[in-house]
């Protein structure tokens, strides 16, 4: 009659130690095992590398969003300009700047002008966003202001004109030197409209983090924008930076009863939230492409239990007639799957967790080895490789792997349990 024991007693963990170190020439299956627990920490390592990886892209890219671009743009009403055009200029830009600048939740609202046109020096050309903007508002921008990359004064911006570091890459340009704007909206003549040209000194080059952002950005002083576009006493919009960006929607109501009924509000979620929508369908889908490379990797544990059960059937025969019980033999072979899933896991969330942190110096070495160009700014936007550990994404790895190993060692525990100590016993 067999007795019954505390479930997981230590000789259900010396037996199952004993079976996990066994050598082959004793029945054991070392190889199986270390194939097993190989395959788990690759899988957990791919798993958490890929979440970090995928939360700096997300982070990096919605941060410099938020550090370099309005958190909410205000239009005004629509109505005819001098010539009859359909315009949303707005005229009493000032009372309106003051109206939203109160509003609670709003940090800073700044009038802009905004034009496109051609910038060229030392022979080159380049394609430029002109931002005219009061240095005060300026500062207020975190990656223009305080770039890491700067060269320059910024309070020497009154003076001159501020441009990114691909614009002044590809004029050619440093601080100091000047550049010739051409806008084709120029002076008015009997004759028609001529472009206008005119040379500004650069006094400050800033990167915001984006290679698309400091590709085409500039910066003028607001009333020399207004002078050099033909917007005297007017602003293209008012742009708005709040305290809390994510939930930026809660302040249209009150932004539209600042501005008007009639105005139009374009917050950044609005410019961006198809991208960020795609990145969330491309999150869910690489989460189950890699949650189906961990339970394959998990199926390793059970070939090798099922090699475990087959090989110490005469042990299991043995064991059940000296009085363990069906509870017991399942849990040996239980303890020996789950500890190669647990101890695969464990050692693939630290080198995804170490690829994360180390991620800077590990992707050089890959572009030194690839001799370089491995990661093209031009096309993904960002300088480098972002990563950023979240413990929510570590722990749902973490609770992901040991779920399936422990899931899949049920099976061929179950089976071990089940044999017939007199069928087991019977050639032996």
């Amino acid at each position: 009659m067999t007795g019954r024991t505390r479930p997981f007693a230590a000789f259900e963990w010396m037996i199952a130690w004993r079976y996990l170190r066994a050598r082959r020439a004793e029945g054991g299956v070392s190889v199986m095992t270390w194939i097993s627990l190989i395959g788990i920490t690759l899988a957990v390592f791919a798993l958490v590398a890929t979440f970090a990886v995928r939360s700096g892209f997300r982070a990096e890219f919605v941060g410099t969003i938020l550090g370099a671009n309005a958190h909410v743009t205000v239009y005004g009403p629509l109505h005819p300009d001098a010539a009859g055009r359909p315009t949303r200029a707005i005229t009493d830009y000032t009372a309106m700047t003051k109206r939203i600048a109160a509003i609670p939740g709003v940090t800073t609202a700044a009038p802009m002008i905004k034009g496109e046109l051609m910038a060229t020096a030392n022979g080159r050309n380049a394609g430029i966003q002109l931002y005219g903007i009061a240095l005060s508002d300026l500062k207020q921008i975190p990656l223009v202001a305080d770039s890491r990359q700067a060269v320059g004064n910024l309070d020497e911006f009154n003076q001159g004109i501020a441009i990114g570091t691909g614009v002044a890459r590809t004029l050619g340009v440093t601080v100091g030197d000047y550049v010739r704007l051409i806008s084709p909206d120029g002076v008015k003549t009997p004759f028609g409209t001529s472009p206008r040209v005119k040379a500004y000194k650069v006094v400050y080059i800033f990167s915001a983090g984006r290679w698309d952002i400091d590709q085409v950005r500039a910066y003028m002083p607001f009333a020399e924008a207004q002078s050099f576009f033909n917007r005297e006493g007017t602003a293209d919009e008012i742009e708005v930076m709040t305290k809390d960006p994510d939930h930026v929607d809660r302040l249209t109501p009150a932004l539209l009863q600042a501005a008007g009924n009639e105005a139009l509000i374009w917050t950044w979620k609005d410019s961006a939230g198809s991208f960020l929508s795609a990145l969330t369908v491309e999150d869910n889908v690489m989460f189950v492409i890699l949650a189906l490379i961990v339970l394959i990797a998990s199926m390793n544990i059970v070939s090798g239990l099922i090699m475990l059960v087959k090989n110490k059937g005469r042990d299991i025969g043995i064991l059940r007639t000296m009085g363990l019980s069906e509870g017991s033999i399942l849990r040996v072979f239980f303890i020996c799957g789950a500890s190669v899933g647990t101890v695969g896991t464990i050692a693939g969330v630290i080198l995804g967790c170490l690829f994360a942190i180390y991620i800077d110096p590990i992707f050089s070495f890959v572009n030194y080895v690839a001799g370089g160009g491995v990661w093209d700014p031009s096309i993904r936007g960002l300088y480098h490789l972002p990563a950023k550990l979240e413990w929510f994404d570590v722990v749902r790895a973490t609770l992901l792997s040991l779920g399936l190993s422990f899931v899949v060692t049920i099976f061929p525990a179950r089976r071990a349990a089940r044999m017939n100590p007199v069928e087991a016993l019977r050639y032996e």
